[in-house]
């Protein structure tokens, strides 16, 4: 007897915006520290917000995040309608032809480097809303995204270790 088809039921609208929320967040947080190590040794600090307008920018920068996420769901759904070619992915790591464990690899450095640029710009773009003096250039921008690589690979890895341990993407025992 043949299994079914196992038919996917779409992600929730909530379910993109948590996730967007929480890595925009998490890459925000760790662009903000990146651009200030990148500026301090690059352009003699031009670039120092304190927790206040830290913050004052997130605020300004977490509605963006929902954009993200809707656009982000709107182009997958059209991209891969029934998400026919995710199921096929999860079948592949269940099955053992795919990484099981360190979650996009590829996914964990383009993020991590783009959130930096987007970060960047968010903190230029809130300048005069929080009244924070900002200088940024180019160099320093792609410093900090090259250094914030590193954060892109650890959560991949911390993601991954979370997977090792709950049993995600564990082969099936043969009986």
């Amino acid at each position: 007897m043949k299994a079914a088809t196992k038919k996917s039921a779409p992600q929730s609208v909530w379910t993109w915006i948590l996730i967007t929320l929480l890595w925009g967040s998490v890459f925000f947080f760790t662009s903000t520290w990146m651009l200030g190590k990148a500026s301090a040794w690059l352009d003699a600090s031009g670039f120092r917000p304190d927790r206040a307008e830290t913050i004052s920018v997130y605020l300004l920068y977490a509605p963006l995040l929902i954009v993200i996420a809707l656009v982000a769901m709107a182009v997958k759904n059209r991209l891969d309608p029934g998400s026919q070619k995710q199921l096929e992915r999860q079948k592949a790591v269940k099955e053992g032809r795919r990484e099981r464990y360190f979650v996009s690899f590829a996914g964990g450095i383009a993020s991590s480097f783009l959130f930096t640029v987007l970060t960047a710009s968010a903190h230029l773009a809130a300048a005069p809303v929080t009244g924070a003096s900002v200088r940024l250039n180019v160099a320093t921008v792609a410093v900090a995204g090259v250094l914030n690589i590193a954060a892109g690979l650890g959560a991949s890895l911390f993601v991954g270790m979370i997977f090792l341990v709950s049993g995600v993407g564990r082969k099936p025992k043969r009986d």
